[in-house]
């Protein structure tokens, strides 16, 4: 499997899985099921002939009402990625999800970008298929179909071929979707034992971020692992710059790994 490598400020190296073409693809043809499942209930509640009866065949009035009535469906991916922090509901179920290349949530006008850019990814020609059925070419018919497949391919070409496995909305956007592996351990994670009794001694942690916390807590191992003091004190300075704490410990390890463990007990409490 490909992989995606970031830096961090504390230059600490983070290793996402990219997701595969196959894990992709079933997820999008999860989201293809639902969406062929919900226009198939809906238009078999509405009775269209009802419809037209109502508005003395008025074609405007029908037209407008089935849009409204498609809205979910082409605006799926954007609202779902947007509301569930970079899946859709087949995202969900195969472990994937859309972040920025910096490992970061992408923003609103990254999420845009990509779900625009559709138009390039899965119907490229389909301006020059309009165009061919207008003129009317021998041979129409396979020209259009020859057109409409490859239109649909560009895409899933586009992710087999680059580095990260992007589709041209995600090179554009500058995002990449990547695999959740559900092997993470504990350790992995920002969480810390703590023991029912612990009180906790510097309440400015709370201005931290979720992942300023995990860059703390992969930096601080790194530097333990190996007996990087250098790199100790530098992350210290930096906590104490970050979040104006005044230490109560001498030593650099046990005043991170107060700082860690008491992120974790206000958060908590929180």
């Amino acid at each position: 499997m490909k992989t995606l490598q970031i830096k961090t400020a504390q230059n600490v190296n983070i290793k996402f899985t990219v997701a595969n073409v196959g894990q992709r693809l079933l997820a999008f043809a999860v989201d293809n099921v639902l969406k062929f499942a919900y226009i198939y209930i809906v238009y078999n509640i509405f009775d269209f002939q009802a419809l037209d009866r109502a508005f003395n065949g008025d074609n405007w009035t029908i037209k407008a009402i089935s849009v409204l009535i498609l809205i979910p469906v082409t605006f799926y991916s954007l609202y779902s990625e947007i509301l569930m922090d970079g899946q859709t509901i087949g995202k969900k179920l195969l472990k994937i999800k859309v972040i920025n290349e910096d490992g970061f949530k992408p923003s609103i006008t990254d999420f845009v970008m990509r779900w625009f850019l559709r138009i390039i990814d899965f119907n490229l020609f389909i301006l020059i298929v309009v165009y061919v059925m207008s003129v009317g070419l021998p041979n129409e018919d396979m020209i259009v179909g020859l057109l409409f497949i490859f239109g649909k391919l560009v895409g899933l070409l586009l992710i087999i071929l680059t580095k990260k496995n992007q589709r041209f909305g995600d090179i554009i956007a500058n995002t990449v979707v990547i695999y959740l592996k559900d092997t993470a351990k504990f350790s992995d994670t920002i969480l810390v034992d703590l023991e029912n009794e612990y009180v906790a001694m510097y309440p400015n942690v709370i201005q931290l971020s979720d992942n300023d916390v995990r860059i703390i807590k992969e930096t601080f191992k790194s530097a333990k692992k190996y007996n990087d003091y250098k790199t100790l004190i530098n992350l210290r300075s930096k906590i104490i710059e970050v979040t104006g704490i005044v230490s109560k410990h001498k030593s650099d390890t046990e005043f991170i790994e107060t700082v860690l463990k008491d992120y974790n007990y206000y958060t908590q409490k929180m």
